[in-house]
Parts: C-alpha cells; structure tokens; sequence
C-alpha cells in the first residue's frame, strides 16, 4: 500500500508542476482575441471580449481559476468552439488510443520476435537485424508516413492515403478496426506509428537476450541438455518480461502524446489533430487540456507499468519500500 501511495503523490506533484508550467508557457505565446475579434473592431470590443474570456485578469489569478476548475474536471471553455475543453479531448480520444494501441501491438507482434531471433543468433543475420532497427530510428515520422502514402496509396492504390474511413459503435466508441474497410484506413498510420517502436523493442529484446544467453543459469541450463527452445522459454524470456513491461508502458504514453505528427499528416481525426488545429487558432484551453491530459495518461500509466512490474518481481517493490523508509 505504501508503494501505491508513494506513485500517486509523485504522479500528483507531477500534474501540479506540468499544469503551472503548461499553463504560463501557452499563456504567453500570442493573443486569441487578435483571431477571435474582427480586425477591423475597435479598443472597446477587444476588451469586452478579453473580459468574455477571463484574459484581463492577471496571469497568476487566471492559473489560480484554472486549477481550482481542474480539481473538479474543468480545464476550462475552448475559445473556438464555446464547448468544454475536457469534452473535445474525450471526443478525439477514441480515434487516437486506437490508432496507438495498433501501433504498439504491430511493433510488439515483429519487434520482439526479431529482437529474439536476433539475439540468439551470431554473424550476418543479427546485423541484418540491427541495420533494421537502426534505419527505423534514422528515419523520420514524417517522411516515413509520406512515403508510404506515395507507395501504398499513390502509386499501388491499395489503401487509401488519409481520413479515418466508416467506424463501427460499440459501448458507445467509434472503432475503426471492427471492420476490413476501417483497417484499410488504420494500417499505414498505424505502420508509420510503429516503426520507430519496433526499432526500440528489437535493440532491447536483442541486448537483453545476449546478455541472459551468457548468463550462468543459461550455461547450466544447457549442462542439463535442455532444448534451445525452453532455455529462451524460461531463461531469457522471463527476465525480458519485467523490462520490458516497464518500457511498454512508458511507450505507449509517449505514441499517445506522439501521435500528433501521424495524425496530421493522414488527417486521422485524434486528439493530436485536434491539438494543431488549436495551436493555429491559438485555442489556449484545448491546449492546455490536451497537455494535461495527455500527462495524465502517462502517470496512470507509469504507475500501472510499476505495479506489474513489482508483481512480477516482487524484489523491486520490497526495494522500493526499503527505500522509502531509509
């Protein structure tokens, strides 16, 4: 229980310090009501709408506002669209952890086995392996995205290049995955999504399977003439699976808050769409809740990542609790 409390007061003074510092840093970049007023109205308008707004209090008082509205869920009113920020973000949430939990199951799906295969083999094919993952790292999102819609869409016309296609409700959530059509739509987002991820899986599966492979407990295992097949069973793959669960799960908060470029650039209808969109029509509270909720995903799953790992290996938690006492 300890351990529990200790992650939720630091995922607490996490939120606290991101919320002052995202709320000064989009404060302070340009004025909304420069878009939002005619720019033919006079003194008086801008300042009646400025009122409208809040935006004629002091910087610290509106920071003072917002956060005493956020203990209670409200990160305020978006200036564009009249409606609760919280309300667009959870709209545009679907679209962009579907598209995320994709991408992360597709790196997962060829990253691990590659990674494994890589590192339980010697010569050519583990090179070939690790030039693999090390061109996924050089390549950027952006380029990666265009060039497959230029191969897959363009040239070989076999996806469509962007939009998120027809979605099926369950549970009140649009899913694109539920039908053949909808993955023709989430494939090449979710491909360019992934591939820096693979890369990532495939360098650590492949470190941490070399280094379990000259082990003792291996060594011995294969003294005792056990097959190659249950030595990464056991030897290797249990070891990985605490590592890699923590990185699963900071990975997956960072292809959330990501995600931005990849939705732009096959105008994937997410949160991270949404978040350009407001900074080109400087919408300070989407932004801001944007931000903060996408922080927020990362503590939740942080501390997820955290827990599972001190099931897995209870050491770590009684490490941690060692720690917090001393």
């Amino acid at each position: 229980m300890a351990f529990v409390l200790r992650r939720l007061l630091h995922g607490g003074f996490v939120l606290l310090v991101m919320s002052l510092l995202v709320f000064v840093a989009v404060y302070a970049i340009g004025n909304p009501v420069d878009l939002l007023v005619d720019p033919n109205a006079d003194a008086a308008d801008k300042a009646r709408t400025m009122a409208a707004l809040g935006l004629d209090q002091p910087l610290f008082t509106q920071y003072l506002h917002f956060l005493k509205g956020a203990l209670t869920g409200d990160l305020g009113h978006s200036f564009i669209h009249g409606t609760p920020a919280v309300t667009l973000i959870l709209e545009r949430m679907p679209a962009t952890l579907e598209l995320a939990v994709t991408a992360l199951l597709l790196a997962l799906v060829v990253g691990l086995p590659l990674g494994l295969w890589a590192g339980a083999r010697k010569g050519w094919p583990a090179k070939v392996v690790e030039g693999i993952a090390l061109l996924g790292f050089s390549l950027p999102t952006f380029w990666v995205g265009l060039a497959l819609i230029l191969v897959f869409a363009v040239v070989l016309g076999w996806l469509p290049p962007g939009g998120r296609g027809p979605t099926i409700e369950i549970l009140g959530i649009d899913l694109s995955c539920l039908s053949l059509e909808g993955w023709r739509y989430l494939l090449l987002p979710a491909a360019t999504l992934a591939l820096f991820k693979t890369s990532l899986l495939i360098r650590l599966t492949q470190q941490g399977t070399v280094r379990a492979l000259a082990g003792d407990a291996v060594r011995f295992a294969r003294s005792r003439g056990l097959s190659e097949a249950r030595i990464v069973a056991v030897h290797v793959g249990k070891p990985l699976l605490t590592s890699l669960v923590t990185v699963v799960g900071m990975e997956f908060g960072s292809v959330i808050a990501f995600a931005v470029v990849t939705e732009t650039i096959f105008g994937w209808p997410g949160m991270g769409k949404l978040l350009i969109e407001s900074i080109n029509t400087l919408d300070r509270p989407v932004i801001v809740a944007y931000l903060l909720v996408t922080t927020t995903l990362f503590v939740i799953l942080n501390l997820l990542a955290d827990l599972a790992c001190a099931a897995l290996d209870p050491r770590l938690r009684l490490g941690a609790e060692e720690t917090g006492h001393g």
